[in-house]
């Protein structure tokens, strides 16, 4: 079950984090991985990391924000059968303390990201007749998280998007679902509490790993389990819906 062999699968930000996640399994479970990171060392890392492994995959550096090269990127590649769009980037502040240009940067990446690599993806998916999309929402377009006023924007954009392409692509055999991931332990959690809690990060990391009613982070390998599900042949019936993988934050934080 859950096999991916000889699809092709794109995954953007697969160089750390949830993306690598996925990209390693992915590449486990058979598909021939092609990273897109605007970070060239850590793409190739991963690429490094599936090949010592045994697998197959490539990176390729790229902004996923600007459009035309996304779009030379993906017919480049030509057949895709797997697209993750999971690249994003973080933001704190409430609407008072959210600039233009902050604003704007998360838009760019988080949903013209997304935009641009659909853009590209789906009319060859077309050509294929079919093919599987996942895009990482967050629990903060279900529910309200203090100071991610733009991140939050941005993950509600993504999560309609999900239901938009699932609608519109039902005819031509293309699925479309998304993740809702609560936090999950990567080095950007450590970054980011290194950054804004110098000193403190052990009672920070305790106190968000303590804001999941199941009293822990999540893991990197628990969400790519999912996306795995989600992309295989066995999820052949699931499209326009969104999975939060969350500790049972939304529905039990209360």
């Amino acid at each position: 079950m859950f096999s991916l062999k000889s699809k092709s699968a794109v995954i953007t930000g697969g160089g750390s984090g949830i993306g690598k996640a996925i990209s390693l399994l992915f590449a486990q479970q058979g598909a021939h991985v092609h990273i897109i990171e605007v970070n060239n060392e850590a793409g190739a890392s991963t690429v490094n990391e599936i090949k010592a492994a045994g697998g197959s995959a490539l990176s390729h550096t790229c902004d996923v924000s600007k459009q035309q090269y996304v779009v030379a990127l993906f017919n480049s590649i030509g057949v895709i059968d797997i697209l993750i769009n999971n690249a994003g980037i973080a933001h704190i502040g409430n609407v008072e303390t959210t600039g233009q240009d902050d604003f704007e940067q998360v838009m760019n990446v988080n949903v013209k990201g997304a935009y641009n690599c659909l853009f590209a993806a789906v009319p060859l998916m077309k050509q294929k007749h079919g093919g599987v999309i996942l895009n990482t929402a967050s629990i903060a377009a279900s529910v309200g998280l203090a100071d991610r006023f733009a991140y939050s924007t941005s993950k509600g954009a993504i999560h309609a998007m999900t239901l938009s392409v699932a609608r519109d692509y039902l005819n031509d055999n293309i699925r479309c679902n998304s993740i809702s991931p609560a936090r999950i332990h990567t080095p950007f959690v450590d970054g980011f509490i290194a950054k804004n809690y110098p000193g403190r990060e052990d009672e920070i990391f305790e106190k968000l790993s303590k804001s999941q009613p199941i009293g822990r982070m999540g893991k990197p390998s628990e969400v790519a389990a999912l996306a795995l599900y989600l992309c295989s042949d066995e999820a052949g019936f699931v499209t326009g819906c969104d999975y939060p993988i969350d500790g049972g934050f939304i529905t039990l934080n209360n």
